[in-house]
């Protein structure tokens, strides 16, 4: 586990070290929100009600704009093979890597959040629920992103088609993760959303790292 760690130290370093890739997901994130006022209105009724719905998407494609370099770097320099005849097997090589992405993208929006739920005007008394969602949904993003950033790597215009290829695969993540805040709004318990969405992310573990290491595999052939 001494090597797992030290490549998610090795992907949040030379994250940080680039500068751009955080910069771009929350710069992003903000701005688009930050627009939303100016194109529905500033009434605080209505930037309430629809909030919820607001920062979930901004948070998803805010890290879909990410994916591509998930993988890619690696794969350009060489490093990919290196690490594919490591110690550590290939399957904890990308969960590796996916925790490093949800550290520099993920984890950041999440945090950010209550910021822009105060610009939308939304009840602070659902922030805690919100902020819960955002921390369970956006691992399972960065997880459900890799299967999509390994299969087109190698590929010209990969960005564009990882967008065609995993913005399907986030709307149960999307659903559940408005729907707790949305039901904490409406006064109904937030827990069942919450744990489905818990059990998506679950399930998104191994199903990552297996199909994900598979599709490295053949690109690297």
């Amino acid at each position: 586990m001494s090597v797992f760690w030290a490549l998610v130290r090795r992907d949040v370093a030379l994250a940080v070290r680039r500068g751009g890739e955080a910069a771009l997901t929350l710069g992003f994130f903000v701005i688009t929100i930050a627009l939303f006022p100016f194109g529905v209105g500033p009434e605080p009724e209505l930037l309430g009600r629809i909030a919820a719905g607001i920062i979930w998407v901004t948070a998803l494609l805010a890290a879909t704009i990410s994916l591509d370099r998930l993988f890619r770097p690696d794969f350009d320099d060489g490093s990919l093979d290196l690490l594919a005849l490591s110690s550590l097997p290939l399957e904890l090589v990308v969960l590796a890597k996916c925790l490093a992405h949800w550290l520099i993208t993920g984890l950041p929006v999440a945090l950010l959040a209550p910021l822009m739920a105060l610009m939308l005007q939304l009840d602070t008394g659902v922030w805690p629920t919100l902020i819960l969602s955002l921390l369970i949904g956006t691992p399972a993003i960065s997880l459900i992103g890799a299967i999509g950033a390994s299969l087109v790597l190698g590929a010209r215009r990969g960005g564009a088609l990882i967008g065609l290829l995993v913005l399907p695969l986030f709307v149960p993540v999307l659903i559940f993760g408005i729907s707790a805040v949305e039901a904490h709004l409406a006064g109904l318990p937030a827990l069942p959303h919450i744990l489905i969405e818990t059990a998506i992310l679950i399930v998104s573990v191994p199903l990552a790292a297996f199909a994900s290491a598979g599709a490295l595999r053949l690109a690297m052939e």
